[in-house]
């Protein structure tokens, strides 16, 4: 759209930002390839800036998208990294800058399979195969180990060698698979499940020595992380060297760092537990016999103590202390008794001295009529009638008279 315009009738700088922002907005979205120079993420902004560079034409564009559109490929994804993004041109008006708005980011070549890898950890991380719980011990001994790897592989000769020099009656049972290429995956899965199925295996090491990434894909292979999640029996991970980390690193019970860790991880040597036994044993000695002059010394403690080097002395002082009871018993059954005797012999002297026998004595007499019934008055009996009187020495019969 042409404009009229000349020095005397010039537009404003807002109005023709304004017109190229509209013409702009006009372009729909493109896939975009180059490399990203710069990156910025602020903590906490929710807008991830950076520049898409083309090295073949030395030009850059200034790229912008939401944080959560770079978060699903910030993993694999940084300055250097050649990518493809899905992207709207923008113009922002008040500073007339060209951008690029991205609703997309693929990384290229080997950053798009360390995406899908990512994904995949993901998805099975979420699904509980790598969590620790599912870790089981390895058994302090094995039998036989069981070994998967590659044919006259140097991984197969330094499982073998370390593992025999640390305990020669190891038994092993191998199995030679490929380590690479469309075949590796079925044969690796195959030899596992069969060791595992095997009763005399109680641990499984699946080796491969180092490679590139493309060389360790088959160890991050969906089906055998799964078949490797099944098995009954404790597996170890012993692939490249330690900064490779497969999925098989995550799901085995055990990641060793290369294949010669592995046998030092299973197989103990022999030579150490002839030193820890003796470490052992001779920590029990000192401990028994510390155990022993604690007692002995206790013994003699005791021994030394009056109660067991003169037993007979507490008989005594208790001896003294019966006899020395039993004479204030007597003593204060003495009392009692005399107190007690002559108590009684007062109340005797009540009882004699108020007793009939002694009236009778001093020379009464006590009249009964036939009847046994008491004369008291002179009136209750009549005369001539026989009368029984009763002295202190015995009785008689009177007749009563009559009186004056």
């Amino acid at each position: 759209m042409a404009l009229n315009t000349s020095p005397e009738a010039p537009i404003p700088v807002a109005q023709v930002s304004r017109m190229i922002g509209g013409w702009i907005d006009r372009l729909g979205a493109v896939w975009v390839e180059g490399q990203i120079t710069q990156l910025s993420r602020r903590p906490g902004a929710g807008v991830v800036f950076l520049t898409l560079r083309d090295p073949s034409h030395e030009m850059s564009l200034s790229v912008t998208c939401f944080r959560q559109v770079f978060d699903r490929v910030a993993d694999v994804v940084g300055e250097g990294a050649r990518v493809v993004v899905h992207a709207k041109p923008e113009w922002y008006a008040p500073r007339g800058q060209l951008s690029l708005r991205a609703a997309e980011i693929r990384p290229v070549g080997m950053g798009e399979l360390l995406v899908r890898l990512e994904q995949l950890r993901k998805a099975l991380t979420a699904e509980g195969l790598f969590a620790a719980g599912r870790k089981r011990p390895l058994p302090f001994l094995p039998r036989v180990v069981g070994l998967v790897t590659g044919r006259a592989s140097a991984a197969e000769r330094d499982v073998l060698e370390t593992a025999r020099q640390r305990w020669p009656a190891v038994r092993f049972a191998v199995r030679n698979v490929a380590v690479q290429g469309v075949h590796a995956v079925p044969q690796v899965i195959s030899a596992v499940r069969e060791l595992d199925a095997a009763p005399e295996v109680e641990v499984v090491i699946v080796a491969r020595g180092g490679g590139s990434v493309e060389d360790l894909l088959p160890f991050s292979d969906e089906r055998l992380v799964r078949a490797v999640a099944e098995c009954s029996t404790p597996v170890v991970s012993a692939i490249g060297h330690e900064p490779d980390t497969p999925l098989l690193d995550l799901v085995a019970d055990l990641r060793s760092r290369t294949p010669t860790h592995a046998a030092k991880d299973v197989v103990p040597d022999v030579g150490e537990e002839h030193e820890r036994i003796e470490r052992l044993r001779e920590r029990a000695r000192r401990c028994l016999d510390a155990y022993l002059e604690a007692q002995e010394r206790g013994l003699a403690d005791c021994v030394s103590r009056p109660v067991l080097a003169r037993p007979h002395r507490m008989v005594e002082e208790r001896a003294g202390r019966v006899e020395e009871l039993l004479l204030r018993g007597r003593r204060t059954l003495g009392h009692v008794l005399d107190r007690a005797g002559a108590e009684l012999e007062h109340t005797r002297a009540r009882v004699v001295a108020l007793s009939p026998a002694a009236t009778l004595r001093r020379g009464y007499a006590v009249l009964q009529r036939e009847d046994g019934a008491v004369v008291r008055d002179a009136e209750e009996v009549a005369a001539g009638e026989a009368l029984r009187a009763r002295v202190a020495e015995g009785e008689f019969t009177v007749t009563v008279t009559p009186g004056r």
